[in-house]
């Protein structure tokens, strides 16, 4: 049964999930016949700014002191915009209809310790194809946490606040060992050797980016490698905090859905966006708040579309709202300080071991949906 906590969610028969499907492509095949000059422009306008924080603030280094605060604050945009509005979309494929190969998914890297070859399988096929399938999508709880009502409790999840905030202070990190599977490794599900080329790929990347920080631009600032040192260190932290939070806040907050492997088996296309919406949420906010957070603001226009651009979103979001409210189906969105709330309550409830559910049948849980299998 899916399980939701928000019950605003009224059953679709399977007419209404062919046609609720159909809108969405709808909405899909008008954006791809209008890419165009406009969608180049921005992402190269976002390039060149990204660049232009990131020698902004490698300059300002040289500047002892005074310059120290500045260049944290420049590299950390810059580094947010290269993982979030760049790197990402990029590796989405959302830019490859350009035919640059700056620009291509299957050849931009970028500035993270995760290959971008692994992080394409693990988000763009895992992530992606099976969202929010209970025992298929290893991003609920990133194998480290405990976030849905349905996974097992134990008492290792007694610690869910605490691993949470250290996913986030290492955020990077824990990205990049998300394909590694430790827990499985842990679990005797998986062995050293079935790692063993993901590991080498991952090792080149982390000495890579080691010696990019902390090693090579630290040197050319001479006596002030140092405060070169911490500045590219504190960067990384700010960039780890900002994109924990946001991916946090699209996946997890209050009134997102999870699904069983079983209501999903030969899962109809309609049947797929109606569990990217119910699986998903929206922070508001201004422009730059959106650009900042590479559009995933707009998680579930992100999830209905992950290979639009994402600049495309906001103009979207309205349509797919009302079409939602046509069809009684809930459109998760709220404050940043709403959806983080949400989630540190979920971080909070689900270390401790279940409450006894409600005796009513279907309390709490979303509406089973006719003519698909569950």
């Amino acid at each position: 049964m899916t399980t939701v906590e928000n019950t605003g969610n009224r059953r679709l028969s399977a007419e209404e999930l062919e046609a609720f499907g159909a809108e969405m492509d709808a909405i899909r095949q008008r954006i791809v016949a209008d890419l165009g000059e406009k969608d180049s422009a921005y992402i190269y306008d976002i390039v060149k700014k990204q660049r232009a924080f990131e020698i902004a603030g490698r300059a300002l280094f040289y500047l002892p002191v005074i310059g120290w605060v500045p260049a944290v604050a420049c590299l950390s945009i810059s580094k947010i915009l290269d993982n979030m509005e760049i790197g990402h979309n990029v590796m989405h494929g959302q830019y490859d209809w350009m035919g640059d190969p700056d620009l291509n998914s299957r050849m931009f890297e970028w500035d993270n310790v995760c290959p971008s070859d692994q992080w394409k399988y693990s988000h763009n096929y895992i992530h992606h194809t099976f969202t929010n399938v209970l025992g298929k999508d290893r991003d609920i709880g990133y194998g480290i946490l405990r976030m849905d009502e349905d996974q097992k409790w134990h008492p290792y999840f007694l610690g869910n606040p605490i691993y949470a905030f250290l996913l986030m202070i290492f955020f990077e990190w824990g990205v990049a060992m998300h394909d590694l599977e430790v827990e499985n490794l842990v679990a005797g599900k998986r062995t050293f050797a079935d790692n063993a080329e993901l590991h080498r790929g991952l090792m080149k990347k982390v000495k890579r980016q080691a010696l990019k920080d902390y090693v090579l631009f630290p040197l050319l600032s001479g006596p002030l490698a140092p405060l070169t040192f911490v500045g590219n260190g504190v960067a990384n932290l700010v960039r780890n905090i900002w994109a924990f939070n946001i991916i946090f806040c699209g996946h997890f907050p209050a009134g997102v859905a999870s699904f069983s492997q079983e209501e999903c088996e030969d899962e109809t296309q309609g049947h797929w966006y109606y569990r990217q919406l119910l699986g998903s949420a929206n922070i508001t906010g201004g422009r730059i708040f959106h650009i900042m957070s590479g559009n995933l603001s707009h998680q579930i226009e992100h999830h209905l579309f992950p290979d639009l651009p994402a600049r495309r979103y906001p103009e979207i979001a309205e349509e797919v709202r009302e079409i939602c409210s046509r069809y009684g189906l809930a459109y998760n969105t709220g404050p940043l300080h709403q959806q983080l709330w949400g989630v540190f309550k979920k971080i909070c409830r689900y270390a401790l071991p279940d409450r006894k559910r409600p005796a009513a049948e279907g309390v709490g849980a979303a509406p089973a949906l006719e003519g698909v299998a569950a």
